[in-house]
């Protein structure tokens, strides 16, 4: 088999990081966290499950991803974040398609975890994510917020899925996208995008449409309308907060 290395980057993840790395022990001999100041036990505990652990300063998600990566012994890579952990399925998934690899990188159905209930619609699955991949072939792009992994080469699929609970409680969820939306919304007005009311206006719609009905989260009952009701207030929030922006930026030259 290929040898793997596992990277997941921390922060004050004490709660989650034992469950991340026991799910990949025996898939890897380089389990590697990259913490960027953690103040409670995710270290020592990252430690104590058998993990290597260095330090960098935040550099941004795809940054800090970017450099992990770099960090790594072996040139196959597995990303993962503390609050996501493999299922038996894909675990096997993986380990068989590193036999032989066919593809450059491989993406995952994730599942996710939302008020109590996995996903199986809409927004929250099958969600592919390409997390397994060559890093001679392909790395993270260094996106302030919802990074992804750019491949030159083949991309293939594995069966199983990536489990992900992103929160513990809806307060929290919606915290994160507030703050994910202040990003997304700086990355955009830095790349020369500008507010558009017809965007403001129908992108949630649109999003809404696709999801509940087209995507079938409808059959996720309450719990599928709330997520992705969430998902279009994030997209309402970003061109919101990208209006602010560029009205702040028009009174400093002004």
């Amino acid at each position: 088999m290929q040898p793997l290395s596992v990277v997941i980057i921390t922060l004050n993840e004490a709660e989650r990081i034992d469950r991340c790395i026991r799910s990949v022990q025996g898939l890897s001999d380089d389990i590697l966290v990259v913490d960027s100041g953690s103040t409670d036990d995710t270290v020592a505990l990252a430690e104590k499950a058998g993990a290597r652990v260095v330090h960098q300063n935040w550099l941004g998600f795809g940054a800090q991803k970017k450099f992990a990566t770099s960090q790594s012994r072996h040139d196959w890579v597995l990303a993962l974040d503390a609050d996501e952990w493999l299922s038996d399925a894909l675990k096997q998934s993986i380990a068989d398609v590193l036999q032989n690899p066919e593809a450059d990188a491989y993406e995952m159905p994730r599942r996710n975890l939302f008020l109590g209930r996995w996903l199986r619609h809409g927004e929250g699955y099958p969600d592919y994510s390409l997390r397994l991949y060559n890093r001679n072939k392909a790395n993270w792009r260094e996106d302030r917020v919802h990074e992804a992994v750019h491949c030159s080469g083949k991309v293939g699929r594995l069966k199983g899925d990536l489990m992900h609970q992103s929160a513990d409680t809806l307060q929290q969820y919606l915290h994160k996208h507030n703050r994910y939306t202040s990003l997304q919304a700086e990355q955009l007005f830095a790349n020369g995008e500008r507010f558009s009311l017809f965007k403001l206006l129908f992108s949630p719609w649109v999003r809404f449409v696709k999801f509940y009905f087209l995507r079938l989260g409808f059959l996720d009952g309450t719990a599928g309308l709330i997520h992705i009701a969430a998902g279009c207030w994030t997209v309402f929030a970003k061109h919101s907060k990208l209006l602010e922006l560029q009205q702040r930026d028009t009174a400093k030259k002004g």
